[in-house]
């Protein structure tokens, strides 16, 4: 059994990417600059866009985050965009998610413009994913691909179960493990809430990609032997044992799967770190193609 090592091979992007950026000051060219846009105080947001901010530094990118408060009005939020999408000295951006309720997300993520638009979110660069022409691929969705690729994990002729329907996740995976190339070329099921007997289609599975967020929902006796396991979920269980008074779990059992498993990635330190690599690796993308 391997693990897929996410922190490991995050940091070896975040180095070839730094590399990289050093050879751009070397020539007297402009860094890649990422902005995000949070509205309001959610804990869990502020860490993950504190953390992208943290990974720019690292890279030697230019960073700029705007904190917007809870009562921004989508009006507003529009205006916030608008005046990104036309600041010629940022190359990309995201506008963090979920957003308050007074504000509609579809209608927020169409005012991204698709060139800067290196969450992939923008149903222009969703379209050219399907379509498997050159774009943005959602940061996860690449940082999955990027594992298996740099693992060496087959794909070509294999039975891949996608555990999840979200636009972020499950339903790109599903489109891009059936693309021509590699990682791809697999038979593809899409599993959701409304599967029947979802175990009996995941014993048949040669790679299994969950993204439900339900903890340990998948157990060793729904997995055959030497499946590749790619566990997306993290979701926070109490647990007063802990100092933090919680632990992070996957979706996957992983003390008994694990047996079971050829490959396997650990929640924590498997899929999650690979996100942020993939948007600084996205933010280099779109600085390349504007310099074009």
């Amino acid at each position: 059994m391997t693990i897929l090592d996410g922190k490991k091979i995050s940091n070896d992007i975040k180095n070839e990417i730094a590399a990289r950026v050093d050879k751009m000051k070397e020539r007297g060219e402009k860094v890649p600059h990422l902005a995000a846009v949070i509205v309001g105080e959610d804990g869990a947001s502020l860490t993950y866009v504190g953390s992208k901010v943290r990974a720019c530094e690292r890279v030697g990118y230019k960073s700029t985050m705007i904190q917007l408060p809870h009562t921004t009005s989508e009006v507003e939020l529009i205006q916030q965009i608008r005046a990104l999408n036309k600041d010629n000295d940022i190359d990309g951006f995201i506008v963090q998610l979920p957003l308050p309720p007074q504000i509609d997300e579809e209608k927020i993520l169409l005012e991204v413009d698709p060139s800067k638009d290196v969450d992939g979110f923008h149903p222009m660069n969703f379209g050219k994913m399907a379509l498997d022409m050159s774009t943005f691929i959602p940061a996860t969705p690449f940082g999955i691909l990027e594992l298996l690729e740099r693992y060496k994990v087959e794909t070509q002729g294999k039975h891949t179960v996608v555990i999840g329907r979200s636009h972020i996740v499950g339903r790109p995976m599903s489109i891009l493990m059936s693309r021509k190339g590699w990682p791809g070329n697999s038979t593809v099921t899409l599993t959701h809430s409304s599967t029947k007997n979802i175990a009996d289609i995941t014993r048949q599975a040669d790679i299994i990609i969950s993204a439900l967020g339900v903890p340990d929902f998948l157990k060793a006796d729904m997995v055959k032997d030497d499946v590749v396991i790619i566990d997306v979920g993290i979701t926070r269980v109490k647990d007063e044992s802990q100092p933090r008074g919680y632990v992070i779990k996957g979706d996957v059992d992983f003390e008994n799967v694990s047996k079971k498993a050829s490959f396997i990635t650990p929640v924590p330190g498997g899929v999650g770190p690979m996100t942020i690599a993939m948007l600084l690796k996205n933010t280099l993308l779109a600085r390349e193609q504007r310099n074009n």
